[in-house]
């Protein structure tokens, strides 16, 4: 099995609900269902196993989840594999359902057992015709390039009062904000949150400077703790938390400083939370998938370090993984980024220059993250690592998420 989750979010950059995408199968190992890939367990929603499995508490933090089915899908027991609350889920249609009575049937019967409906990839010139369906559908997803947003406002607003608007291939930030200043849309999917930033547009916050000394203070070679508590100490929100994690390990002693605690929490474990803590601090200005984004990153990329070949290493690739969009926390190039934190070789091959053994890594979390499923079995397979390790790796990253930043 393999899953990943697609956010979309509203015009204030809140991620409103997650679309979970998911393959049973490596198609490289099993090349038969290469071509009949949309017939692929025809009765199972394997999206819906995700959702049963993790629940939507730890998959999206209580949000809607977008499942996909298809003609086959859409006739499964639906209730016997869903096992979490109904008005959570979204069905998310595609132009494989027809407009035909016994679709229209089921759609219906859907509706009735408490299940959100959507479609996506329906042409325009189909509209009158699915408006039995449409009428039914909580949400339609429309590629924003292909449409008239002021006439399909009007259009919906008129025929269908209810259905929420979802731009979808949202692909840059200068996409978004001009589909947000026209207005129309509830919901925005694509992947510009993701974009490197091109060149710098502002000067590093003090606040934000602070951050960055600390993190070249714990990524320096056998750093000092000393060092590390007094630039900790410049800030009351990374004092709290550090006091906070280390009274729940100190329950009969009394920390007396912030460099005891420091000292109570060790070398080691103080440099992982530092750089955990610190990404949190540098991305609150931002959209809030940013940092789901890096976190999820980051661990994911520490999980796979033993599929990968790299056990020893997984540190140091966790750090990589929070690194990820530096640039986009600090609003400066991935260059200019790098050239203000202290980090490896191997960190800066990879996120620099596409090199090196964690290059090879980066690029399939992106990819996966992207459910691009015929480039990610393709990989799975030349690196000899197992699907399955693959998917436990990331529900893995979702837990760890799920327990340090809860709902």
């Amino acid at each position: 099995m393999l899953a990943t989750l697609i956010p979309l979010f509203d015009a204030e950059m809140s991620v409103c609900a997650y679309s979970v995408f998911a393959r049973k199968e490596n198609h490289f190992l099993n090349p038969e269902l290469m071509a009949g890939a949309r017939f692929d367990g025809a009765g199972t929603v394997h999206e819906l196993e995700v959702v049963s499995s993790m629940g939507v508490s730890t998959l999206s933090g209580g949000k809607e989840v977008f499942v996909p089915v298809n003609q086959f899908s859409i006739f499964a027991e639906i209730s016997l594999q869903c096992t979490v609350p109904a008005d959570k889920v979204v069905l998310l249609m595609d132009n494989t359902i027809l407009a035909d009575e016994n679709y229209v049937r089921r759609v219906k019967e859907l509706r009735e057992q408490g299940y959100k409906l959507a479609i996506r990839k329906l042409a325009i010139a189909k509209f009158e015709e699915y408006k039995e369906i449409l009428s039914r559908c909580d949400y339609i997803l429309l590629d924003h390039s292909k449409i008239d947003i002021s006439k399909a406002k009007i259009y919906f607003k008129s025929q269908y009062p209810n259905i929420r608007l979802c731009a979808v291939n949202v692909d840059t930030q200068e996409q978004y904000d001009m589909l947000r200043k026209d207005g129309g849309y509830d919901l925005y999917e694509g992947s510009f949150f993701r974009m490197p930033v091109m060149k710098s547009e502002t000067d590093v916050s003090p606040l934000k400077v602070n951050y960055i000394e600390l993190l070249n203070v714990v990524n320096a070679p056998d750093y000092d703790l000393t060092d590390a508590a007094d630039v900790i100490g410049k800030d009351p929100a990374l004092v709290i938390s550090l006091l906070e994690i280390v009274n729940r390990m100190a329950l009969n002693s009394e920390i007396t400083s912030i460099r005891h605690a420091a000292a109570m929490l060790g070398q080691k474990e103080l440099k992982r939370w530092i750089n955990t803590a610190v990404t949190k601090e540098l991305c609150a200005d931002k959209p809030s998938e940013i940092i789901r984004l890096v976190m999820i990153r980051a661990k994911f990329a520490e999980n796979l370090a033993r599929n990968f070949e790299l056990a020893m290493q997984a540190p140091e690739l966790f750090i990589m993984g929070l690194f990820s969009a530096l640039d986009v926390m600090l609003d400066k190039t991935m260059e200019e980024a790098l050239k203000m934190v202290q980090v490896s070789k191997n960190i800066k091959e990879a996120l620099l220059e596409n090199k090196g053994e964690f290059a090879k890594v980066l690029q399939f979390i992106k990819r996966y993250e992207d459910a691009d499923w015929t480039e990610v079995s393709r990989i799975l397979v030349l690196e000899g690592i197992d699907m399955d390790e693959v998917y436990s790796a990331y529900l893995g990253a979702l837990r760890w998420y799920r327990d340090l930043i809860p709902a």
